[in-house]
């Protein structure tokens, strides 16, 4: 027999190649999407929410005029797209530049540098932003002085900040929330159940969030399928949650369910953070007969290039690549490839579609078809190189 070529990398075409990403945004879905599947990710598109347009948001209106009818002393941004919105509907109704006099007559305290930059765009400075971009942070800026009687307008960005707001009314001060953008049911509610399906049956391997509404609406949609738990377990062990900050992250971390996040609250920061965390989870190097090849996720790269493979034969592949040579059964492989529970692809229960779908694998796989050997009444592994 041939002695194996010698194991070394071989990257995927793309640093996500073969792991599917589900992605539950609305604003800036397709500016998120875009950055993964430029990374070679497959994309399930489910957004959770949509935005109420603001020009017809009769509450936005209210609070403007809420901000008009006396002087405020605290004006607090949030976003940046919140900031520009508010300021384009006000001018949309006429009452811009009564809006802009008013801001720029109070204390302007802006939550990062994209809200900071809309903060200037329209004529005004801001007095204080937090370097690490935290509510948390501005709201500690703000309880340090004097509130009792002042009246603090508070630019919200997508949902209430009940704690914000109720530190604030403790210390006698008079509170205008500004719904800037509200957020209303899914478009696609069809598609977020189909993420939740996928979800569950191990074909997703992360879900990067945007928001904290996105969760809450997201894990709603499972316990409306009864797969709640089913979710959060998944979260908890293979599937990846990302958020764009601690903030977004506390209704997934409340639930114990463990997340990371960038630095900086930025999406090219959420999409690097990926790159660094799923290769490192889903990749292996296997030093095979068929020559060195890189799995990851669905894909499998060697020196004929990459062979993307659907979610059964990429699960049956991955059972074997978790213990390279060693024989597995088909009990064990149907065990390890179905999901347990999945009601509209119930585990079979006749092991004779492993041998059917072990066909289906070997020749999805290309010139790696050799990859996959049968053990006669035992079994099936993979052929790699015993040294």
């Amino acid at each position: 027999m041939t002695t194996a070529m010698p194991a070394t990398p071989v990257p995927p075409e793309g640093s996500l190649t073969g792991l599917t990403v589900g992605v539950t945004a609305d604003r800036r879905r397709d500016e998120l999407e875009s950055l993964l599947r430029r990374r070679g990710a497959k994309v399930l598109s489910a957004p959770a929410l949509r935005i109420v347009p603001i020009d017809d948001d009769a509450l936005v209106r209210d609070a403007t005029d809420a901000c008009l009818a006396r002087p405020l002393d605290y004006v607090v941004a949030t976003t940046g797209v919140g900031w520009r919105g508010w300021m384009s509907a006000a001018e949309g109704w006429g009452t811009g530049a009564r809006l802009v006099d008013a801001c720029r007559s109070a204390t302007v305290i802006s939550r990062g540098p994209k809200a900071t930059g809309a903060i200037r765009a329209s004529g005004l400075r801001e007095s204080y932003a937090p370097a690490s971009e935290a509510v948390d942070e501005m709201l500690a800026w703000l309880l340090e002085r004097d509130l009792s009687g002042k009246r603090v307008a508070v630019q919200e960005h997508g949902a209430p900040l009940p704690e914000f707001t109720a530190a604030l009314r403790e210390r006698g001060a008079e509170v205008v929330e500004v719904p800037v953008y509200r957020w209303g049911p899914s478009p696609d509610p069809d598609a977020v159940r189909r993420l939740v399906d996928a979800t569950v049956r191990g074909e997703v391997h992360a879900l990067p969030f945007t928001s904290a509404p996105a969760i809450d609406a997201f894990l709603a949609a499972a316990d409306e399928s009864g797969r709640r738990e089913q979710v959060l377990a998944a979260l908890r062990t293979d599937v990846l949650a990302a958020c764009i900050g601690p903030v977004c992250a506390r209704p997934l971390l409340a639930a114990d369910v463990p997340c990371v996040w960038p630095e900086r609250g930025r999406l090219g920061a959420l999409v690097r953070t990926l790159d660094q965390e799923l290769p490192a989870r889903h990749r292996r190097e296997l030093a095979s007969w068929e020559g060195p090849l890189a799995l990851q996720g669905a894909a499998v790269s060697g020196p004929a290039g990459t062979v993307q493979l659907t979610p059964l034969p990429a699960a049956i592949l991955r059972a074997l690549a978790e213990r390279p040579g060693t024989v597995l059964s088909r009990a064990e492989l149907l065990r390890r490839a179905w999901p347990a529970d999945a009601p509209d692809a119930p585990r079979p229960t006749d092991e004779h579609v492993v041998e059917a779908a072990v066909g289906r694998l070997r020749a999805a796989l290309g010139p790696y078809s050799g990859l996959i050997r049968t053990v006669t009444k035992r079994g099936y592994r993979l052929a790699v190189d015993p040294g």
